[in-house]
């Protein structure tokens, strides 16, 4: 389905709402310009359609204007400069007054007869020695519906005329047409080489096709045929749509120059999504966190299941964990909760090598992209940097270091109680045996065997032995659990850290480059040659897909 001309300027809109601040501002500042020219121009209603008379000094618009007109309603006079505020003759009386307020046109006469509907401008010089005139005849060329470039066989080759008008508008032939006057002064053949020399000046502008005709306002020379294009033009009631249209399509290319459209995104996949993590988790202090978690792991089941005796000196030890802040408390709602971490702040070089990961991402991702988007990539990339580490820190700070206390721990540790408390007994049961033997009082008590074994020295000795057997056997299986939380809390740490860096990082790449296909997208629909915005709002959908990987 074909754009109508209300999708395309709302796609210039769009267009160049996307493109603010990503290219030089002058193509927006046309693109929006255009959009609002068109705006006010459409609300005034297609029923008339102005038709400007514009040219160089000396090139006889005035003369050719009351020519048109059948009446002397413009000056032509010697004096240079003559015309000094654009000067409107009016067919008919369906041209409301609104439409000539917005052209700011002060000198109106209204005219009886055909074409209906039809205002005829007469401009200032466009190459007037008066700064006041030419920025009139600018003002005014900008808003006519048709143009018509007046020249002279004189100057009909200025470079004024075709370096500041006509090849700037290159692609608007349907909005405007060229009058050779003063055709009279050229015999046959001359009037042909110049005609002839003039179609290609004006081809070579980028203005093929463009009607040029040979006219005479001291004569009538071409003057009824002119008369005939112009009421043709305006019979058809379409000019001013032409003229946006025409408008719309050139913003659309210049804004296009200026975004770049050459090249394609490259892809990302997981080695740079993978570098990005480990270089995120260096600044971090993941492998500090690691080592703390094995650390305390060991530390908390040595307290939890060695020998009770030897636990006061490992608790002189401070936990590492609480020293980083990272031990898990319940706040007063009986949920956990987590202080910011006492980790050191990143090194310059693990800074550093940060923001090169995410460079080097953005450089993939980028891929073949021409200028500016390279540069655009980076720049996302590195948006969040200033909060970029703060909030590394609250993922680290945040992250379940699955520190919960195994259940054996406790039957161990109640187990040690009890061993404890038998060679306690045992070691009192020995010195009440030697108080009675020092009171010779050791025959009336006798002392219980096992296995020829006394139970007293049992219990003591046994019990003693039993319990650092156990604190040794715990401890081996500790380490191998520390090992185990270690790891788990390795990945669950680089987990956050990536989701960090997904958020920050990857994630302003990935609307960098949706802004890109986007902007692209309505472009075309603005230049005339994309679908509708109906048809094409899937097509917009589906355009920038996510970065390789970027669920990982």
């Amino acid at each position: 389905m074909s754009a109508t001309l209300t999708d395309r300027l709302v796609a210039l809109r769009s267009a160049a709402d996307l493109a603010a601040d990503r290219v030089d501002p002058t193509p927006v500042e046309r693109a929006a310009a255009v959009v609002a020219r068109a705006g006010a121009r459409l609300d005034l209603g297609l029923e008339a359609t102005v038709v400007a008379l514009a040219g160089p000094t000396g090139a006889g618009k005035s003369s050719l204007f009351n020519a048109l007109a059948g009446e002397p309603l413009a000056d032509p006079g010697h004096r240079r400069p003559t015309t000094s505020t654009a000067t409107a003759a009016i067919w008919g009386d369906e041209v409301a007054d609104d439409l000539l307020d917005w052209l700011d046109v002060p000198r109106r006469h209204r005219l009886a007869g055909s074409p209906e509907g039809l205002v005829l401008l007469d401009l200032p010089d466009f190459d007037s020695v008066a700064a006041a005139h030419r920025h009139e005849a600018d003002r005014v060329i900008e808003l006519a519906d048709l143009v018509v470039w007046v020249v002279d066989p004189q100057k009909y080759a200025d470079a004024v005329l075709h370096d500041q008008y006509l090849r700037p508008r290159a692609g608007r032939s349907d909005t405007m047409l060229v009058a050779l006057n003063q055709a009279d002064r050229l015999d046959p053949a001359s009037r042909s080489a110049c005609l002839a020399d003039l179609d290609r000046l004006v081809a070579d502008d980028g203005l093929a096709g463009t009607p040029i005709l040979a006219v005479s306002a001291t004569d009538g020379t071409g003057i009824d045929e002119l008369r005939a294009e112009i009421a043709r033009r305006v019979q058809h009631r379409e000019q001013a749509l032409d003229r946006i249209a025409a408008d719309a399509h050139v913003a659309a290319l210049e804004l296009a120059a200026a975004v770049g459209t050459d090249g394609l995104p490259g892809d990302v996949g997981r080695h740079q999504l993978d570098a990005l993590a480990a270089s995120l988790s260096e600044a971090a202090g993941v492998p500090t966190v690691v080592r703390a978690v094995r650390a305390a792991h060991r530390r908390r089941g040595a307290l939890a299941t060695g020998w009770p005796i030897v636990r006061g000196l490992r608790r002189l030890r401070p936990d590492p964990l609480r020293r980083l802040r990272l031990d898990r408390r319940t706040d007063s709602t009986g949920e956990e909760s987590t202080r910011r971490t006492s980790l050191r702040p990143a090194t310059p070089v693990q800074r550093a090598q940060a923001d090169n990961a995410a460079r080097q991402l953005a450089s993939h991702a980028a891929g073949t992209l021409s200028d500016p988007w390279p540069r655009h990539l980076r720049l996302a990339a590195s948006s969040s940097e200033s909060q970029l580490h703060e909030r590394l820190d609250a993922a680290v700070a945040g992250t379940d270091l699955h520190l919960r206390e195994p259940l054996w721990w406790k039957l161990v540790g109640a187990l040690q109680w009890l061993l404890l408390v038998a060679s306690i007994i045992g070691a009192l049961w020995l010195l009440a045996l030697a108080a009675l033997g020092f009171l010779h009082l050791d025959q009336l008590v006798p002392t219980p065997e096992l296995e020829q074994l006394p139970v007293p020295t049992l219990l003591a000795v046994g019990g003693a032995l039993a319990g650092m057997l156990v604190a040794l056997v715990a401890g081996w299986c500790n380490r191998l659990g520390a090992a185990r939380r270690a790891r788990t809390a390795e990945r669950e740490l680089r987990r956050q850290v990536r989701a960090v860096g997904m958020e920050l990082v990857v994630a302003p790449v990935e609307r960098e480059l949706q802004s890109r296909s986007a902007l692209l997208h309505e472009l075309s629909i603005a230049s005339g040659t994309g679908t509708s915005r109906r048809a094409g709002r899937r097509g917009r959908g589906r355009a920038a897909p996510p970065l390789a990987g970027s669920r990982s």
